[in-house]
Formats: structure tokens, C-alpha cells, sequence
């Protein structure tokens, strides 16, 4: 049980910051969009990340570091690409809660699936940080437990089911907030800045 316990506090000190992807995950779920999906792609990513953790895969993402270096070029032009949407929205200001819940984006649950998962999927894989959070640094520490590593990592799995449900679909809670005018532009303002902050780190990382 205290192998577990630890997992799932080391998981969500490693989750619990805001970037690129908790950003994401937010916006899908104030917009009530995909929101199951998005949480699932997150959490099962991780999954498989820190079970490759477990398994002791973090020296293979150590030894390549061009790949690192590869990834980062990637997910910083993924990252800058959802940034400047981002800004778009905020400076034309033509976004509103009202407008998401009715459709009006065009973005009811039965549309627009594939663009949802494909940028979940980039921005989660395309990310090195994660690899080195997820596969070396957890992988690392689980390994410290011996035997019941596997405890450990479960409860980091744990941790990120329960941290992008909670994110997802407790947005919503901040629908009151979100239906004063001008709010959404600052919401977007800020996932833009967000995003910069992000792609800035992960070309400064390659240098």
C-alpha cells in the first residue's frame, strides 16, 4: 500500500503544472468537447510510459539523445502552432461559452473527433519532457523499490486517470466565470502564453 500511496504523489507532483497539454485538456473540457477522449488518450499515454519506466526502458531514452533533440524541434512547432490559434482567438474575441455548449463552433460531440485526438496525441508524444519525466526520472525512482516497483508505478498510472478526469470534467465548473464577456479572451491569451513559454523551453533544452 505505501509503495502505491508514494506513486501516486510522485504522478501527480510530476502532472500538476501547468503546460502544453494540462492547457489542452482544460479548453477541451470548459468547451465540453471530446472531454472522455482527450482524458483517456492523456492517461493511457502515460500508462505506457511509465510502465516502460518500470520495466527499466529509461538508459534506451537516455542513449539517444538526437531522437530527444528531434522531438523537441517537433513538439515546439506542434506547441507554437496551437499558441497562435490560441492568440487568434483571443485578439478576434468571437469566443464565448454559449457559443461552444450550442454548437455554434462547430464542435458538438459528433464532429471534429480526428483534429481532437490528433493534437492530444502530438502534444502528449511529441513532448521529450515527458519521456524524461515519465520513463527515466518515475522508472528511476520506482526501480528504488525493488519488488514492488510495479506498486509504485500503478499508483502513478492511478494518478494521472484521476488528474485528467478532475481536469476535464471539473472545467466546467468554472462555466459561471466563463460566461462574462471578454473571459474567453483572456483564457486563450493565456494557453497562448502557455504555449510560447513551452516551445521556448524545448528549443533552449537542444541547445
Amino acid at each position: 500500500m505505501l509503495p502505491l500511496l508514494a506513486g501516486l504523489g510522485f504522478g501527480l507532483s510530476l502532472i500538476v503544472a501547468i503546460g502544453a497539454q494540462n492547457a489542452f485538456v482544460l479548453r477541451q473540457g470548459l468547451r465540453r468537447e471530446h472531454v472522455g477522449v482527450v482524458a483517456a488518450i492523456c492517461a493511457a499515454s502515460d500508462a505506457v510510459l511509465y510502465a516502460a519506466g518500470g520495466a527499466g526502458f529509461g538508459p534506451l531514452v537516455e542513449r539517444w539523445p538526437d531522437a530527444v533533440v528531434v522531438l523537441s524541434w517537433l513538439g515546439a512547432a506542434v506547441v507554437l502552432g496551437y499558441g497562435a490559434l490560441a492568440a487568434r482567438r483571443a485578439i478576434k474575441g468571437d469566443t464565448t461559452l454559449a457559443a461552444a455548449e450550442d454548437g455554434a463552433l462547430g464542435d458538438s460531440p459528433g464532429r471534429r473527433l480526428r483534429p481532437v485526438v490528433l493534437t492530444t496525441l502530438a502534444l502528449t508524444w511529441l513532448n521529450p519532457h515527458v519521456y524524461l519525466d515519465t520513463v527515466v526520472l518515475q522508472g528511476s525512482v520506482a526501480a528504488s523499490y525493488g519488488d514492488d516497483r510495479w506498486w509504485f508505478t500503478a499508483g502513478a498510472m492511478v494518478s494521472s486517470v484521476a488528474w485528467f478526469t478532475a481536469l476535464g470534467y471539473g472545467a466546467r465548473l468554472l462555466a459561471p466565470v466563463l460566461r462574462r464577456p471578454g473571459a474567453w479572451r483572456v483564457l486563450d491569451g493565456v494557453i497562448a502564453l502557455i504555449m510560447l513559454a513551452v516551445a521556448v523551453s524545448l528549443v533552449v533544452g537542444t541547445a
